[in-house]
């Protein structure tokens, strides 16, 4: 079987450590190696009281991240998984670690035992499945998204911003009431890119969606808010999704207790309009001398559900869908918009948290892959400065490792996008953030569920035409390779659907196509100008020696018209190129003539399927 990205980095990082004599260097490439086989680092980030802490805790299922303004919020708290539960590990500036344990409940405590300033961030170890997979790290609140520089965007959400903070992916809280604008779009981008985080690892949160206080039910504004939120940021986050952390964090962390449950009951035995004014007012509700609970336990139930919340569990309690505290919090969970229905890929913080499991090992390679390169071009001398050259040799966009690590390709796609130095437009930028989206070949595809293998070849074609004119006019650039990385992936979708053998009523492939019939001396006249790039030249020759359509157009023998209908589009915009460069008019009429027999080949067989 072949070995997936992160091996091939593994082994790749055992070659070059091996080899390398300084010490620093090898324990860089140590902690690379290291990286690829510890969980995914995935930072929740946000501004300041946006509802992170809260969400860490629905994260978690424990109420362990203090959400008041003590001094644990301004320190990052990294949760990972160990079977010493609730051990706390002070990493201190000067390289000393101070030792506590949670409190009972798996709460922080209030004093670290250590002066807050002193302290580079928090190791929480929880005995936590999920964490086996996926390490949360809490970062501190922050007034603004702009971020000056990599290392400083870095140092503020993850600590040191040293190589080993390096966050994977990223969940980014958002006020629900916070101003989008322009700036904040702009900003949310910058940061970002900064980061290292592209559409492939970062989720953008919409949180305390019920805190409008204008609309019984938030949730219709709320999910029309996150769909244009993605719409403006798609090249940048995975997803934008709203959430009510609160009861998220409620139900999944630290469901009511009997005594709230019982108050609940209670309030709900009143009538609904005369309840539905004292919720106006939270205050009201708190303090109003005549209702049937406690002010102490309405004051715990407005800091645990909220006026929804309490609105919501009232509302379920009448109609007699939450007979007992587990259905109760049930319906909560539900009602916050935490978890997808069903298993949706997109639409909630779980799917989201869970597309990035799913990616874990794509995502740590991309990782990997990055921190790499960058130790390639460090300073170094003799032997390891061989060696450095050697890894950034072995990590070439041209070379065989680079080719193996197919897996990363679309996410190096989404990340050019992003930043820029792939210039896509809107059908293609679509195409390739559902390639980056989904796993499934269909929802890659923007195909119905149970599509065909048929109508998955045909789509990946026609999608393959389009990426294949776009990576030969960009050859050579940034864009041009990653390109050809989409179309490599179009390419498979292709050969995967074809190869599980024909259906029932699939045609098989016809013999081969008359070739183009070309003017030899025309294409000698073009072939002899120096402006006529090398790949371009090579082309032209493989048009002269071709003896049928296919290999005149640089495909397999036997392709079929529809797919060659592709590489037809392709060299013909080569030769359109071609003839808008400073050429004589004799070349630039050579030129022309190619890219129409081209364009003729498109008109006949464009349509004829894969």
């Amino acid at each position: 079987m072949r070995a997936g990205p992160a091996e091939l980095l593994r082994r790749l990082c055992d070659t070059t450590s091996a080899r390398l004599a300084g010490a620093e260097l090898r324990e860089r490439v140590g902690q690379v190696r290291a990286g690829l086989d510890a969980p995914l680092r995935v930072a929740v980030a946000g501004a300041v009281s946006s509802g992170k802490s809260t969400l860490v805790n629905a994260l978690l299922g424990l109420p362990v991240a203090p959400v008041d303004a003590g001094e644990c919020t301004f320190v990052v708290t990294q949760y990972e998984y160990g079977e010493d539960d609730g051990r706390v590990t002070a990493e201190l500036l000067d390289g000393g670690v101070a030792h506590s344990r949670l409190l009972p409940g798996h709460r922080l405590p209030a004093d670290l035992g250590v002066d807050v300033t002193r302290i580079r961030r928090l190791r929480v170890t929880l005995d936590l499945p999920s964490l086996r997979t996926v390490t949360i790290i809490d970062t501190p609140g922050m007034n603004t998204v702009t971020a000056a520089n990599e290392r400083a965007a870095r140092s503020m959400l993850f600590g040191s911003g040293e190589e080993d903070d390096r966050a994977q992916a990223m969940i980014y809280v958002l006020r629900y009431v916070q101003k989008f604008d322009d700036n904040a779009l702009a900003e949310f981008r910058g940061l970002t890119d900064a980061c290292g985080m592209s559409c492939v690892n970062t989720l953008a949160v919409l949180g305390q969606v019920d805190r409008r206080g204008d609309e019984d039910d938030p949730w219709p504004t709320a999910r029309r808010l996150a769909a244009k939120g993605y719409r403006d940021l798609r090249t940048s986050v995975f997803d934008v999704v709203p959430v009510i952390g609160l009861l998220a964090e409620t139900a999944r962390a630290c469901p009511l207790d009997a005594e709230e449950v019982k108050a609940l009951s209670r309030l709900a035995d009143l009538d609904e309009d005369d309840l539905e004014d004292y919720l106006l007012d939270l205050n009201d509700f708190r303090t109003a001398p005549d209702l049937p609970v406690p002010a102490g336990i309405r004051q715990r139930l407005v800091e645990r559900l909220h006026r929804y919340g309490i609105a919501t569990a009232i509302g379920a309690l009448r109609r007699g869908e939450a007979p007992d505290p587990a259905r109760l919090a049930a319906h909560l969970l539900e009602r916050s918009g935490y978890a997808s229905a069903g298993q949706a890929a997109t639409g909630s913080v779980a799917a989201g948290l869970a597309h990035f499991a799913r990616r874990a090992d794509q995502l740590k390679a991309l990782d990997a892959l990055t921190r790499l390169r960058r130790i390639a071009r460090s300073p170094a001398m003799g032997s390891d400065r061989s060696t450095l050259d050697a890894l950034a040799a072995q990590l070439d966009e041209n070379r065989p490792i680079a080719t193996a690590l197919g897996g990363l390709r679309i996410f190096a796609a989404a990340e050019a996008l992003g930043r820029g130095t792939l210039v896509l437009n809107e059908e293609m930028t679509a195409e390739l953030l559902l390639l980056a989206r989904h796993d499934d070949p269909a929802e890659q595809l923007g195909l119905p569920a149970g599509a065909s293998r048929e109508e998955i070849a045909a789509a990946a074609t026609a999608a393959s035409m389009r990426w294949r004119t776009l990576a030969m006019m960009s050859e050579g650039r940034t864009g041009g390779h990653r390109a050809r990385d989409v179309l490599t992936v179009l390419e498979d979708l292709v050969s995967t659907a074809l190869d599980e053998g024909p259906g029932p009523d699939t045609p098989e492939r016809g013999g081969p196509l008359p070739p183009i019939p070309v003017d030899p001396v025309l294409v000698e006249t073009l072939r002899s100008s120096p402006m006529v790039p090398a790949g371009d030249r090579r082309a032209m020759e493989t048009l002269l020696a071709g003896a049928e359509l296919a290999t005149q157009l640089g495909a397999p023998p036997g392709t079929p018209g529809g797919e060659l209908a592709g590489y037809a589009a392709a060299l013909g915009a080569r030769f359109r190129v071609l003839a808008h460069r400073p050429l004589s008019l004799r070349q630039r009429r050579a030129a022309e003539a190619l890219c129409d027999a081209c364009e003729d080949v498109w008109e006949r067989h464009h349509q004829d399927g894969p």
